[in-house]
């Protein structure tokens, strides 16, 4: 048989077993159930039928039979191994013909299963491409969000029509956001604009700014030689415009009851015409001083104050006092008690006293009286400036009746003073009632003015004479018209100027 093409006869070879009987192998029957059969099969099957033919020869060898029986049985045992051998070879073939042909199928079908997987890896790595993406853009921080937009409400009512109706995107959402950022960036390029526009008239106002200031800071030193090369004018004219000013401010320094006779001898003047003349005459500086160890003095700090530091006036070209270019330094109690009780206020009021007959004011000048504040005693003193009269020709003494102004006006101040001092002719200013009354320091007398009255009227029998003596209310009231003082006064100087 050449390769499997030719079909064997059956062939019946009898064998005898071990008993001696004959068994025959039908070859043929199973060559035609092999054809039936897998190669796997017939494998399996030719293989075992060789396990018997080994075993039965085997057998018969050891049972010794007859030797041409054994030859006969043996050559008909090898025949059919031969047979089972050649099965064996078909059996090989059809598998080596089947893996071939599975290895033909294997390679024809492994082709389009590497095109697949190829298609599939290809899938997987765009899969995992088009998740990265998706979740960069899920993970995407916008600056939209950190950006104040305008609302959709503003951008519809406000927007430029050519910007409403642009299209950016397919997708409605966003075509509205990018429409609105581009909204929000014409609006900001449009404040930018504005903004250039407001710093540059900035600039240009701080640089006007800056010269007014520089006009400004130049003016009081104008202002400052205006008012010097007007001194002359204004005294040649008469008009002390200048020394008013420096009165004026000067009086919020005084002393309440200074104060007080300043305001009516400025208000009587500006009522009554310019028979009379005002002026404050001292240091300011150390008016301030004392102002400001009184302000301390009350809160109850320190005593030993340090004046601020003051502006300095331009002196007059009259008055040719020369001002102390560092502030001087006001005291305390200590240095009170050393300038004693008769201690001046550094401000003084005079009062220029003119003849109401004449026109001419400089040589119409009568008298003038210089008012001084005693701070320790609080009493006002009055006296005549510039003059060696004693006590005898002042013509301030008994001005009202019983007020020579030797003894203190009221009990407090001589408690103060107590009987040893007393106000005597060297001292040129005296403390008058009537000054008092002018300066608003009312007092009551020692005595009751109708019991005094009462006594003296029981003593002289006489009713008038008590009148004489004590003053009456309305000689007190009289004390405090300012015009009544003005009139007694001007008619004793021009007695005095008289008899001179």
């Amino acid at each position: 048989m050449e390769d499997g093409d030719a079909t064997e006869e059956a062939v019946v070879v009898p064998v005898s077993n071990c008993d001696g009987d004959e068994q025959l192998f039908p070859h043929s029957s199973r060559h035609r159930d092999s054809e039936e059969e897998s190669p796997h099969e017939l494998l399996r099957n030719t293989k075992t039928s060789i396990e018997n033919i080994v075993a039965e020869i085997l057998s018969l060898k050891n049972k010794g039979k007859p030797k041409p029986l054994l030859t006969l049985r043996l050559r008909e045992i090898l025949t059919q191994t031969f047979l089972h051998f050649v099965t064996l070879r078909q059996a090989n073939r059809s598998i080596l013909l089947e893996e071939d042909h599975a290895r033909r199928e294997t390679e024809r079908a492994k082709a389009p299963l590497e095109l697949t997987t190829q298609q599939l890896h290809n899938l997987v790595y765009e899969k995992s491409h088009y998740v990265k993406a998706i979740k960069a853009c899920n993970d995407f921080k916008s600056k939209y969000a950190n950006i104040e937009v305008v609302s959709e409400d503003e951008f519809f009512r406000d927007a430029p029509r050519d910007m409403k109706g642009s299209v950016l995107s397919n997708h409605s959402g966003h075509n509205l956001v990018l429409k609105r950022l581009n909204f929000e960036l014409f609006q900001r390029k449009e404040l930018c604009k504005h903004h250039d526009k407001l710093e540059q008239k900035r600039k240009t106002l701080l640089e006007t700014i800056a010269n007014r200031k520089k006009f400004l800071s130049s003016l009081p030193s104008q202002l400052k030689s205006l008012k010097k090369a007007s001194l002359p004018v204004q005294n040649q004219l008469g008009v002390q415009h200048a020394k008013k000013l420096k009165w004026h401010h000067s009086a919020e320094l005084l002393p309440p009851p200074l104060y007080v006779i300043y305001s009516q001898l400025l208000a009587q003047k500006e009522a009554f015409g310019g028979s009379i003349d005002v002026e404050i005459i001292g240091s300011i500086k150390d008016a301030q001083a004392f102002a400001c160890h009184q302000t301390h003095k009350d809160t109850g700090t320190s005593t030993t104050v340090e004046s601020p530091k003051l502006e300095n006036d331009e002196p007059d070209e009259e008055d040719g006092q020369r001002q102390s270019k560092r502030p001087r330094r006001f005291q305390g109690n200590e240095s009170l008690d050393q300038t004693g009780i008769f201690q001046i206020h550094p401000l003084t009021v005079n009062l220029h006293v003119y003849d109401d007959e004449v026109s001419d004011l400089e040589s119409a000048k009568l008298i003038t009286l210089k008012f001084e504040y005693l701070m320790q005693l609080n009493i006002i003193c009055v006296g005549i400036e510039a003059s060696n009269d004693g006590p005898e020709n002042d013509i301030l003494c008994n001005l009202f009746p019983d007020d020579t102004g030797l003894e203190l006006p009221h009990q407090s101040a001589k408690l103060c003073v107590g009987d040893a001092t007393m106000f005597n002719g060297d001292r040129t200013s005296r403390p008058y009632k009537w000054a008092q009354h002018l300066a608003g320091i009312d007092f009551l007398p020692e005595v009751a003015p109708l019991l005094l009255a009462s006594r003296e009227t029981s003593d002289s029998g006489e009713s008038t004479k008590g009148e004489d003596v004590i003053p009456s209310f309305s000689q007190y009231h009289q004390q405090n018209r300012l015009q009544t003082v003005l009139q007694k006064i001007r008619s004793r100087r021009k007695a005095q100027l008289a008899l001179q």
